[in-house]
């Protein structure tokens, strides 16, 4: 159980407290709901760039890290399709130092132009190096246009092209900061050596005189029903040949997602796994492989990727593949099966929750259901998970005509 309070700024900043005083350290979580899917079709990649700039100087702060270490204090940040999230550790009684930064940069930018010079050019060399010239780096640029034809998803957080990022003005990142990054846009979690009211007092002095920002109604392209096996094959200078299978699933606040979480375990997680024991170990047709969801808020992905023995082209691994479901699909799940993994599941979350920067950034991310508790329901969630959910919802999932598949061919030598 994560206890948690909560109250809402007048300029509709939601802040919620987990205090735990036996700690000697303070977290500071803002999640900015505000993603990859918030972007233009021709204006992608500015929630990552974002993560980027909003390192790089405020309107009275210059730089961000110095301060911040100067008491001893951390930081970092991540962006996906759905969210844009900034977390900070100090020690207790530094917290009003990140209350000072993090209010100050979501008051202005800098927007000096340099910063957005340094920051497009940090941006063009990682999607080049992790995208571009890494073997299957291309993997989720071809993937997600392959699954989605009118939902953002369809963009790799990255963006869809550098020349988006490369073209990005100063007038589009204004714009885009303005729209997003507001108090009414965003979930502060303060959590750790810390009260309710220390908490409020100092969200009210630092956040409160924050003017409410214009947020604009999200009106996301609904992806229509897939009526057909989509497939995409790849020829290119990596080492082994590799599948990608991807299916269309439930978003992450629906119930069915943790059915289909516990149905990858069951899949994939542990050398006594279905698709290990029996595709990796037995009959050797991968030398890896692996299943999971995406865990995206609106309609995601099941994923099942894996690379291939030598010999064994993506479209044999493939059918070998499919023996594996529909077996689990006809003949259900073995004794015992289901609760291992539950356990597994249940034994991570309960390890995850020792470090306070985890139910920070967990409590924030329920808080964007709409329902806080989430977090401290999941565990009945998961246990309430039956075998027949299991077979159910496997079969929703594993239909031939909501399969999207990249046969990933390695070149032969002679064909380098």
């Amino acid at each position: 159980m994560i206890p948690f309070s909560t109250f809402t700024l007048d300029n509709g900043l939601q802040v919620l407290v987990h205090e735990d005083p036996t700690v000697q350290i303070a977290v500071m979580n803002i999640l900015y709901n505000v993603g990859s899917r918030d972007e233009q079709p021709d204006k992608t990649g500015f929630a990552h760039l974002f993560e980027h700039l909003m390192f790089g100087g405020s309107l009275n702060i210059p730089s961000y890290d110095e301060p911040l270490q100067q008491v001893g204090g951390e930081n970092n940040a991540f962006t996906n399709t759905d969210i844009t999230n900034y977390y900070l550790t100090v020690p207790a009684s530094n917290l009003e130092t990140g209350f000072w930064l993090e209010s100050d940069r979501m008051l202005s930018l800098s927007f000096d132009p340099a910063v957005l010079e340094v920051q497009r050019k940090v941006v063009v060399e990682e999607f080049k190096q992790r995208y571009l010239n890494q073997p299957y780096g291309d993997v989720w640029l071809k993937i997600r246009p392959l699954a989605y034809k009118t939902h953002p998803y369809q963009w790799a957080t990255i963006g869809k092209e550098i020349s988006h990022i490369e073209n990005a003005t100063m007038d589009d990142v204004k714009d885009f900061f303005f729209t997003h990054y507001i108090p009414n846009n965003a979930i502060l979690v303060v959590a750790g050596n810390v009260t309710h009211e220390q908490v409020k007092g100092l969200a009210e002095k630092w956040f409160g005189p924050i003017p409410v920002g214009i947020k604009k109604p999200r009106q996301l392209a609904r992806e229509p029903l897939q009526t057909a096996k989509r497939t995409l094959t790849v020829n290119a200078k990596v080492p082994a040949h590799a599948l990608y299978k991807s299916y269309h699933m439930q978003g992450r606040f629906n119930n069915d997602f943790y059915v289909a979480e516990l149905l990858s375990d069951i899949l994939s997680r542990g050398q006594s796994s279905r698709l290990y024991n029996q595709l990796v170990k037995e009959k050797k047709i991968f030398t890896s492989i692996s299943s999971f969801t995406m865990g995206s808020i609106d309609p995601g992905m099941f994923v099942i990727s894996g690379r291939l023995s030598p010999g064994i082209t993506p479209e044999v691994g493939e059918e070998e593949l499919e023996k594996v479901i529909q077996t689990l699909l006809k003949e259900g799940l073995k004794p015992g099966e289901l609760q291992k993994v539950k356990n597994q599941s249940l034994t991570a979350m309960e390890f995850e929750k020792v470090e306070v920067i985890n139910r920070a950034m967990n409590l924030a991310f329920a808080a964007l259901s709409g329902d806080a508790d989430l977090i401290n329901r999941e565990g009945d969630l998961i246990e309430s998970v039956t075998a027949e959910d299991i077979v159910r919802v496997g079969n929703e999932i594993f239909k031939e005509e909501n399969s999207n598949v990249l046969y990933y061919h390695s070149k032969t030598k002679e064909e380098n």
